[in-house]
């Protein structure tokens, strides 16, 4: 089941969010327990068995708080508990996620059954360790009480595309939280606009990325390839900020309050501001739990870069188990550091009426990388890049016969709402005299317009196509 889906539009989240309107806000355990169910049915729905692989996850992560909690003061103890608890966690991502990848790496992959990955295990993986690791750092205390930590686990609007929510950001709402038509209102209003970037926008430039994607790279002109690669680059975002958008939304409306995941990134001067704009829950994890605890940047420069490294071909190798992925990790590494070296230095100096040139290098070095993430293969990827520069070949007519009127309204307005047009737009008119009623009447007429041209594009066609099954 996913958050674009007739079934969970009309079936599931109404019946859900009726039943947990209709217990009073002082009953917040009853709230908890419904929402526990109403986020196990959720997960349970397209994999049942791996329901229980979340629960054994939540029931050893629930005794190694404890004993973090029992060893306080016995530092050898307490650094053994967090080992095992690392060990754990990344063991069993490592062999639902990457088994099969290593074991054809090495040749036996015949030997061995494929394992199927359940869906949204990099995430909930990712959330528990921030628990265990955070008990460890003393950042919050023990979750005494399994349910609450069961729920902040499985809590069904983030559990299988995130944003990854930390357990000290909603360690009190999940104890005690509130809220009211505005907040409510407000969490509709932005889940109906992820809703429409998801459906409206990322599901047709799909479409045409899937089809040019699925063409010969050898034999493809450089206009096609580079517009099958900008349509993907409008397609992840849309889908990915969208889905963040969604998550957010159904949190407001159940009184939690999850942090921002996307910043227009597409707006960003550099690879590093990219990073800091782009999927930010996981690059403050990695930031928080791996590049400060490796040094940092304050063990000189080579470390720096080392560190930079390593944390990028982590977060590649995160996204999937494939070399692309890989590739893609260390590929953002190596421009990160080359900002470092100096680049980002030479930015700076760079006058006001330039700086649209450090907007192209940036652009252009992700949406290159973006073909690394999309190829089915490294081979592929190659092949598909060296298309996009292959000028003598550029073959604009081929392209455009690609393209379809709608298809290219929709891309355009994808490129217009990247850059952070509405909330400029919105500050303006609060200034005004009566700013704010007008916000507040705009909004609900966006709303129901964006909620009924999504569901007209769910119910006339059963493309809706859900990145994260490989994440």
């Amino acid at each position: 089941m996913i958050f674009s889906s007739t079934l969970f539009l009309f079936i599931f989240l109404p019946l859900v969010l009726v039943i947990y309107y209709l217990i009073p806000k002082r009953y917040i355990m009853a709230k908890n327990v419904e929402l526990l169910i109403a986020s196990l049915i959720f997960y349970a729905w397209g994999e049942p068995k791996n329901v229980l692989l979340m629960i054994i996850s939540i029931g050893v992560n629930y005794v190694f708080g404890l004993l973090l909690d029992k060893y306080d003061g016995r530092v050898k103890l307490r650094r053994l508990v967090l080992v095992l608890s690392v060990v754990f966690n990344l063991g069993m991502l490592f062999f639902f996620k990457y088994f099969n990848f290593f074991t054809d790496v090495l040749g036996v992959g015949d030997r061995f059954a494929t394992i199927i990955l359940p869906i949204g295990i990099s995430f909930f993986t990712f959330q528990i360790m921030s628990y265990t690791i955070d008990v460890y750092l003393r950042n919050c205390a023990p979750q005494k009480n399994v349910f609450k930590l069961a729920l902040y686990i499985s809590l069904f609007p983030q559990l299988i595309a995130g944003p990854i929510v930390r357990y000290i950001d909603v360690e009190k709402e999940l104890a005690d939280r509130s809220y009211d038509v505005d907040l409510v209102f407000k969490g509709v209003t932005r889940f109906s606009v992820g809703l429409a970037k998801k459906v409206v926008i990322s599901n047709t430039v799909a479409m045409l990325a899937d089809q040019i994607f699925a063409l010969d790279a050898t034999a493809m002109s450089a206009s096609t390839a580079w517009l099958g690669a900008i349509a993907y680059t409008l397609q992840i975002y849309f889908d990915f900020s969208g889905y963040s958008d969604m998550a957010i939304g159904l949190g407001h409306m159940m009184g939690f309050h999850f942090l921002e995941n996307f910043n227009y990134p597409y707006i960003s001067g550099s690879v590093q501001e990219f990073w800091r704009r782009w999927h930010m829950s996981l690059s403050t994890w990695f930031k928080d739990y791996l590049y400060i605890p490796l040094g940092g940047n304050r063990k000189g420069k080579g470390r720096t870069y080392l560190n930079l490294f390593i944390v990028f071909a982590c977060t590649g190798f995160w996204h999937g188990a494939s070399w692309n992925f890989l590739v893609w990790g260390l590929y953002h590494g190596v421009f990160q550091i080359f900002e470092r070296l100096g680049l980002k230095k030479v930015f700076e100096k760079v006058p006001k009426p330039l700086k649209f040139l450090t907007h192209i290098y940036t652009m252009l070095v992700v949406i290159i990388g973006w073909v690394l993430f999309r190829a089915d293969n490294l081979g592929m990827a190659i092949d598909y890049i060296a298309a996009m520069f292959r000028f003598g070949n550029w073959g604009w007519t081929r392209a455009m016969a690609q393209l379809e009127g709608y298809t290219l309204i929709i891309m355009l307005i994808g490129i217009i709402f990247s850059a952070p047009i509405i909330p400029k737009l919105g500050e303006k008119i609060r200034k005004l005299d009566g700013g704010e009623t007008a916000i507040s009447i705009i909004s609900g007429a966006s709303m129901l317009v964006l909620m009924l041209v999504s569901i007209f594009c769910l119910t006339g066609s059963d493309y809706n196509p859900f990145i994260y099954f490989r994440f």
